[in-house]
């Protein structure tokens, strides 16, 4: 199925984004694509801000986790009836004019997921935060038993056949991982990564992501279906290959 055919959406969990909410949901509203906001109990004005624009705004009465955020948006799009999700952080670092290369990846990649891959102006990224990602990418590809290239980016395309993954037992920034190696090893759906830049720089507020505590859940969590899923070392020699990166500018697959 082509993405001209494709129902797709725009996904955005967020919380106390209420310095960027509103361009970020902004300009995803300007590509023409329904656009559903999942709030994890902001206490700003988060809430104000996305409800007076027209999308469709889930809101949790307390805070949940990332993982509960997707988890209820996943919920709302299949239930709407879409074919894929587009999902981005609320806090600006995804740009929605990444989002028709990751639509173009999808259409020349039909069924798979597809990752933003911040390979781009990887000097703003933080160094901490920058080892704790080549931790978690070098884990998840040996758990999905193939490479991927930034396994921690938000900015994903999720066609439906991984949208129904949504009760995978994982919460918080387990969730994403727990989805990608689900995806991989219980359906043998592929991933593929476009490139795009990294952003670390601007009113963004600090991450909820903590690399310590959550690359050490993240690592547990890992580990489990490392050992649940067997063929430890095949796994491993399959996660070594290089990641398949399509440059949708080029129109070139760069890695495969």
């Amino acid at each position: 199925m082509s993405t001209e055919a494709l129902r797709p959406c725009i996904l955005i969990p967020c919380l106390n984004e209420e310095k960027a909410i509103g361009r970020v949901v902004g300009d995803a509203l300007a590509l023409g694509l329904p656009v559903i906001v999942v709030d994890d109990g902001s206490d700003d004005a988060t809430p104000d801000i996305v409800g007076r624009l027209p999308v469709t705004l889930l809101r949790h009465d307390r805070r949940r986790g990332k993982g509960e955020a997707l988890r209820t948006g996943f919920r709302e799009v299949l239930r709407l009836g879409y074919d894929a999700a587009i999902t981005m952080d609320g806090d600006g670092q995804h740009l929605a004019a990444d989002i028709p290369a990751i639509l173009a990846a999808a259409e020349r990649h039909p069924g798979c997921i597809v990752i933003g891959a911040r390979l781009l102006a990887r000097e703003q990224q933080p160094n901490g935060r920058r080892r704790a990602n080549a931790v978690a990418d070098w884990g998840i590809s040996w758990a999905c038993g193939r490479p991927i290239a930034d396994t921690q980016s938000g900015q994903r395309f999720y066609p439906r056949s991984v949208l129904d993954l949504v009760d995978v037992p994982a919460e918080h920034f387990v969730f994403e991982a727990a989805v990608l190696i689900t995806a991989c090893r219980e359906r043998g759906i592929g991933v593929v990564s476009v490139p795009i830049a990294s952003r670390y720089q601007g009113e963004f507020r600090l991450s909820h992501f903590r690399p310590v505590r959550d690359v050490s859940r993240i690592t547990l969590y890992t580990i489990g279906r490392i050992l649940h899923y067997g063929s430890v070392v095949g796994s491993y020699r399959r996660a070594l290959a290089a990641p398949t990166i399509v440059d949708t500018r080029s129109g070139e697959t760069i890695n495969h």
